[in-house]
């Protein structure tokens, strides 16, 4: 509803688990659709997991989610233990890769995961728009005309918006890119997701009102900088060498 130029939110706090339902169902569905017309990659994955893979996924996921959120929300002036699909991200990327060291695997075994990942993030993003303010992902005051009000009297940056626009938008490309055989999008597609993300999610930190940790940055700026490393560090050492030239 827009009132006085400020488009008003109709929230509620158990939004937040209907979004959350939302998610899940989108990544089944895209999960779905990676196993019926993506099956080399999801054969590839099979071939060089093993259950313990997907524990040490689910357990990082879990653990991120909550040390990375909690982290950051616990250094409010209202400290409360929170959740972050950043933090999730990140912890389940340390947890596959310690894994994958300690069992000689050495290739990328994430492809698979990124289209159910996007539109996770993609739907997921919109039940935390419409959770309001206790959802702790809202944005700073705005007077830009697309400014949200979330309940408290005040145009805020709609950040979750932002970031959900910002995925579909990778997702699109990345789907046509895989579609067409590109081999960034083959080889590297999940690197190039993470890339994707941590840029994109590095640049709407600066649009909430998170309490900085140095400077302007916040934790979650740290921890797409170290997800942005991750990324580029597997993108180039897959580069072919340069060639020679012969005398």
């Amino acid at each position: 509803m827009l009132i006085d130029g400020v488009l008003h939110v109709a929230i509620a706090p158990w939004y937040h688990y209907v979004g959350d339902l939302a998610a899940w169902l989108a990544a089944f569905l895209g999960a779905r659709w990676v196993f019926r017309h993506r099956r080399t990659s999801v054969e590839g994955l099979a071939r060089h997991t093993a259950p313990g893979y997907f524990i040490s996924l689910a357990a990082g996921a879990a653990l991120g989610a909550w040390l990375l959120g909690s982290l950051n929300t616990l250094r409010d002036a209202r400290p409360v233990l929170s959740h972050s699909i950043a933090g999730a991200l990140a912890g389940a990327i340390v947890a596959v890769e310690l894994w994958k060291w300690l069992r000689g695997v050495r290739g990328s075994t994430g492809g698979p995961f990124v289209i159910p990942l996007c539109l996770g993030i993609v739907v997921g993003r919109w039940g935390c728009l419409f959770a309001g303010m206790g959802d702790q992902t809202y944005g700073v005051p705005t007077g830009l005309p697309w400014g949200v009000n979330l309940g408290d009297g005040i145009s805020r940056h709609p950040v979750q918006i932002y970031e959900s626009l910002a995925m579909a938008a990778f997702l699109a490309v990345y789907w046509h890119a895989l579609a067409m055989g590109r081999p960034w999008a083959v080889r590297h597609g999940f690197h190039v997701f993470v890339l994707a993300y941590a840029v994109q999610r590095f640049a709407w930190e600066f649009l909430k009102p998170y309490p900085p940790v140095f400077g302007p940055f916040n934790v979650f700026h740290f921890v797409m900088i170290g997800l942005s490393a991750y990324a580029l560090i597997w993108i180039a050492r897959d580069r072919p060498p340069p060639a020679v030239a012969r005398a």
